[in-house]
């Protein structure tokens, strides 16, 4: 399927439309973005096209492309803001306390916390229908690679276990969290956000605390 490229000649005054009015370029592009965001989240990347986020944005094409050369650039533009906003809370949770059993509830937490999110961003995280894209591929991989780093370098300096051990833990933390918080959202209801993270966490803490903190050297 193509992206949507766009080889025309761009309009100088574009921009200018009293469509879309005249936007300093950050702003512009901003606004894009969270139109693309709400078009890719309700129809897919593949189901969606150019024209769709143009007239959701209240633009032309040729100031789309102004900005995005094509479909796959805008949606990897907005996977990679999205993966950033999910490494970032992991990393805000494992830092807020040096209390492993409130850090292990709040890095669940930012999992159920992203999920419930209105934008629905963690669709293209999550639940992409183009991972066989390498660009895809490597940027939602790196959602769990980053957030499994974060937390065995906790559990390494805690445990004092090996590298493997503690990444191997890491990445069963990340996935029983964002699989559970996706589970959860499918539910539609039956239990509030933070008492299902609650749970979750719960879980996970009594997994974790069975590998004890290694003496401090002497």
């Amino acid at each position: 399927m193509t992206t949507g490229q766009y080889t025309g000649a761009t309009e100088p005054d574009a921009e200018q439309r009293p469509r879309g009015g005249r936007m300093p370029r950050r702003e512009r592009r901003a606004q894009l973005l969270e139109s693309a965001l709400e078009v890719f989240v309700a129809q897919g990347y593949h189901a969606a096209a150019m024209d769709d986020i143009a007239d959701r944005a209240g633009v032309s094409k040729p100031v789309l492309y102004q900005h995005f050369p094509g479909k796959l650039d805008l949606y990897l533009a907005l996977l990679d803001s999205s993966c950033d906003a999910v490494i970032a809370n992991c990393r805000a949770a494992l830092e807020s306390t040096d209390d492993n059993k409130l850090r292990v509830a709040a890095t669940i937490d930012a999992f159920y916390e992203y999920v419930a999110n209105d934008t629905g961003a963690f669709r293209l995280v999550f639940e992409s229908d183009l991972t066989n894209e390498p660009a895809v591929r490597e940027q939602v991989d790196r959602v769990t690679h980053e957030c499994a780093a974060l937390i065995a370098e906790v559990i390494r300096d805690d445990t004092g276990l090996p590298d493997p051990a503690s990444r191997l833990l890491a990445v069963s933390l990340v996935g029983m969290a964002q699989v559970s918080a996706r589970f959860w959202l499918s539910e539609g209801g039956g239990i509030e956000r933070p008492q299902a993270a609650a749970l979750v966490a719960g879980l996970a803490w009594r997994g974790i605390r069975g590998y004890p903190k290694a003496e401090d050297p002497a």
